[in-house]
């Protein structure tokens, strides 16, 4: 199982990369940003000890493609692609919030509604509301980065003003933006039998001012997706909802004994399940894009890489 789980390339004019979870992102002259998607696999903030295969691709694949069913709505950061792992784009000042975005009480929100919440980010949930009910309009949750570590942290918009994290100039268009981005979403999901049940999206601001949509967008690591057939039967019904995200894997870690707290091990990832991973990205892959996946030639990815990205640059 060849993957792609840490990239140490050396491209020109580079000034610096910076290793998120899962992408690892390549200044080029402080212009371009070259963003290579690596197969980790992150849960619960930490990266699992094996790669997915093709699942660096298909993340890749499905932003690009999602980015230009959306650029008519809301400007991008994206320029080219040249490698099936690889997004070039303009470089920005990234903001320091994640707009969380719900359409459905599910994953955290549920969680916090269970534990007899009612407010989420500083806003309100309805009384009488089961798991995987839809909320009576979808509700912007921000997350923001833990001081320490990487965790992501539920604030208010309140908070996010009053800190002086985002102005509120700024703040009204990240929520506009959002919302637009949701709706659109929602409207290719249901096109392909899904509903989207939350997502996540992050924004940046380029050298000229401009407020952008960077890194991912509606793909399983940013967004929950149910299948439409038999939603209402299985709620009305009690039943768990069918879905396609990285909920799963946060399910198997779960039963395995493991959330990512504090004396916690991870749970050893057999071969066989770690294949069964890759089918379900494949099959999210194909179910909201409506295409065949095609995998990429993986017999030499580092260089495969390189190579083009190489090209691309000159």
């Amino acid at each position: 199982m060849n993957t792609i789980v840490d990239t140490n390339f050396n491209f020109p004019n580079q000034k610096s990369v910076y290793k998120g979870k899962v992408r690892e992102v390549y200044n080029i002259n402080d212009e371009q940003l070259v963003m290579v998607a690596t197969d980790r696999l992150s849960a619960f903030d930490v990266v699992m000890p094996k790669g997915i295969p093709y699942k660096g691709q298909i993340l890749n694949q499905i932003a690009t493609k999602m980015m230009k069913e959306t650029e008519d709505l809301v400007p991008n950061w994206l320029v080219a692609t040249p490698d099936p792992n690889v997004a070039v784009g303009h470089l920005c000042e990234p903001f320091k919030v994640e707009m969380v975005i719900r359409g459905y009480m599910s994953g955290h929100a549920a969680r916090e509604y269970k534990a007899g919440k009612r407010m989420l980010c500083g806003v309100e949930m309805p009384e009488g509301m089961k798991e995987n009910d839809k909320f009576p309009e979808a509700i912007i949750t921000p997350a923001t980065k833990a001081e320490m570590g990487d965790h992501d942290e539920d604030i208010s918009r309140e908070d996010i003003l009053k800190k002086g994290i985002v102005s509120e100039a700024d703040y009204i268009v990240l929520e506009d933006y959002t919302r637009k981005l949701f709706q659109r979403g929602t409207e290719i999901a249901a096109n392909r039998g899904l509903i989207l049940v939350d997502t996540k999206y992050e924004f940046g601001k380029t050298k000229d001012g401009r407020i952008v949509l960077i890194d991912e967008i509606h793909t399983p690591d940013s967004s929950r997706y149910f299948y439409a057939e038999g939603y209402q039967e299985r709620q009305d019904k009690g039943e768990a909802q069918k879905q396609l995200s990285k909920e799963f894997v946060r399910q198997w870690l779960i039963s395995n004994g493991f959330q990512g707290l504090e004396g916690q091990t991870l749970p050893e990832m057999s071969d066989a399940y770690v294949h069964s991973v890759s089918e379900r990205y494949i099959e999210l892959y194909e179910q909201i894009t409506g295409e065949t996946f095609v995998k990429a030639d993986v017999s030499d990815i580092h260089n495969r890489i390189e190579t083009n990205v190489l090209a691309y640059l000159k």
